[in-house]
């Protein structure tokens, strides 16, 4: 169990008596034996500083009050390590096993880090958080409402009389804390009492707080609050069973060189290529396992049916020709034509009316180009000014077409016309980023039944409203990024999504728009 500010924490003739209270619930077996390590923040000193403590500067601040993953990776890749070797200890590797805990700005520093790193850290103890506008802290609890919940137990702690200064008010933020968390079910305790911004609440609870941090996992998590979400509004519980969970992801293949071009069929087939070797696998709608449809084709990077029930693909070339193209491929013969040549394409989408609109990421276009075409060459540009468009998709009743910026942080929406061109777009998708990053990295995109937009990206798949409000963001199967999605498989309600050398796939509450 990591303590930020862990020289208040260790003395044992302070407020939190931390090693004293470790012993005793020990002794009495109610906590595992655990580890403690304690922590302070840095001070930059000025090297050429004419006498000692001239020109310090805490960084106090800088390491706990950031948001994003840079205090997880010093605790992973450098105290925990030097902890290991410099103690001769053995450290858990299991996640439920390891905890944080801090005050103020600490304790913002122990959740960041248990929400950067779920798979590291399971179990937080918070007292008087600071989870107001200091460095960003104040968008947790939006945050939370808007993302998969996380296998996070959480402890809070504040009192009434806490802060409400120029950074924000610490009661209310810690009780938007906590409501965020019962939104979304999470296993969590706060405890408000009268206190103001020091220890001595926390630390008289301390035993208490550590008791129920420790206690046996739950059989059941809290259900997500639902009941007043209104008629338009699309919560994670309502695609999501039970408000979902990370483990419900399902591997169905590994150990391809690079997945892509999720797609499925009308009957819920599902199909996505392995790119670099250019194969083409299925999935039957019944079925788990993926097996070899298309062998020694080309490098296909985007996949969708159109109304002929032909198969449409932008292709990266094959083999060692790198000539890039739009084909159609017969799914009975495997017969391949090419529709468009002398063209940059990355992912695409057919429309009922019979247009392949894709998405050409280094010009920044949509180009539009007639399923009957037959190498036609350069065909025109529908749309322009997109910052790295990527991943493309149709809403239910092909009026409106929605392209993602992968360099960006927004969809774009368009409406089609009668004539097949596009009109009127606009950037009203805002996709979150990571922290420090610029881009949301916004890619494959699909639409379900519902006119909901669901884009992968850099935190994982984004589910935004018909109207183009945030919904939630679901997580990763695993580390390694996502870059398209598919509803397929029985019901068309599982979503499938390729990421990187793997496929997974997970079941929902909705289903994917009609294929045309």
């Amino acid at each position: 169990m990591v303590f930020t500010d862990g020289g208040g924490y260790v003395s044992e003739t302070g407020g939190q008596r931390v090693p004293i209270v470790f012993d005793n619930l020990i002794l009495k077996g109610e906590m595992p034996v655990t580890i403690a390590v304690f922590v302070n923040p840095g001070v930059r000193t000025a090297a050429d500083s004419p006498a000692a403590g001239a020109n310090n500067r805490s960084n106090r601040s800088f390491e706990y009050d950031s948001l994003g993953n840079a205090f997880s990776k010093f605790l992973l890749d450098e105290l925990l390590p030097f902890t290991v070797q410099k103690f001769g200890v053995k450290l858990t590797d299991d996640p439920e096993l390891r905890a944080l805990a801090g005050m103020s700005s600490g304790a913002i520093c122990a959740f960041t880090v248990a929400w950067e790193r779920p798979d590291q850290f399971r179990k937080v103890l918070s007292q008087i958080g600071s989870y107001t506008n200091i460095r960003g802290g104040h968008n947790y609890p939006a945050w939370i409402r808007k993302t998969e919940r996380k296998p996070i137990r959480v402890f809070l702690q504040d009192g009434a009389n806490d802060l409400n200064n120029l950074h924000g008010h610490w009661p209310l933020a810690n009780q938007e804390m906590a409501s965020a968390l019962a939104f979304m079910g999470y296993d969590f305790q706060f405890v408000f009492g009268t206190g103001s911004h020091s220890g001595q609440h926390g630390g008289a609870i301390l035993p208490d707080s550590l008791r129920w941090l420790w206690r046996p996992a739950l059989a059941e998590l809290p259900k997500p609050v639902t009941k007043d979400n209104l008629g338009g509004d699309e919560a994670l519980s309502k695609v999501l069973a039970d408000g979902g969970k990370p483990g419900d992801w399902e591997l169905v293949g590994e150990g391809y060189g690079f997945t892509d071009a999720a797609c499925g069929d009308a009957e819920g087939n599902f199909y996505f290529s392995d790119l670099p070797k250019g194969l083409v696998y299925r999935v039957a709608a019944n079925e788990t396992k993926p097996v070899a449809w298309l062998e020694n084709g080309p490098k296909i990077s985007g996949l969708k049916f159109g109304p002929d029930g032909q198969l449409y693909a932008a292709t990266q070339g094959q083999g060692t020709n790198n000539a890039k193209k739009i084909i159609v491929i017969d799914p009975v013969t495997k017969a391949i034509e090419t529709v468009a040549t002398d063209v940059q394409p990355n992912d695409l989408v057919v429309s009922k009316d019979g247009w392949i609109y894709f998405t050409d990421t280094a010009a920044g276009t949509v180009v539009k180009v007639p399923t009957s075409a037959r190498n036609m060459s350069r065909p025109p540009v529908a749309a322009g000014g997109i910052k790295a468009p990527n991943g493309i998709a149709l809403s239910p009743d092909q009026r409106m077409l929605v392209v993602s910026e992968y360099g960006g942080t927004n969809a774009w929406s368009f409406l089609i016309a009668t004539d097949g061109s596009l009109k009127g777009g606009e950037r009203n998708l805002e996709l979150r980023a990571p922290v420090g990053k610029s881009d949301s990295g916004g890619d494959g995109m699909i639409s379900d039944a519902q006119s909901r937009w669901w884009i992968t990206s850099h935190l994982g798949i984004q589910m935004f409203d018909a109207n183009g409000r945030m919904g939630g963001i679901v997580s990763r199967p695993q580390e390694k990024g996502v870059v398209s999605c598919a509803f397929a498989g029985p019901g068309r309600a599982w979503l499938y999504v390729c990421a990187s050398d793997k496929v997974y796939r997970r079941k929902t509450l909705t289903e994917g728009a009609k294929v045309p």
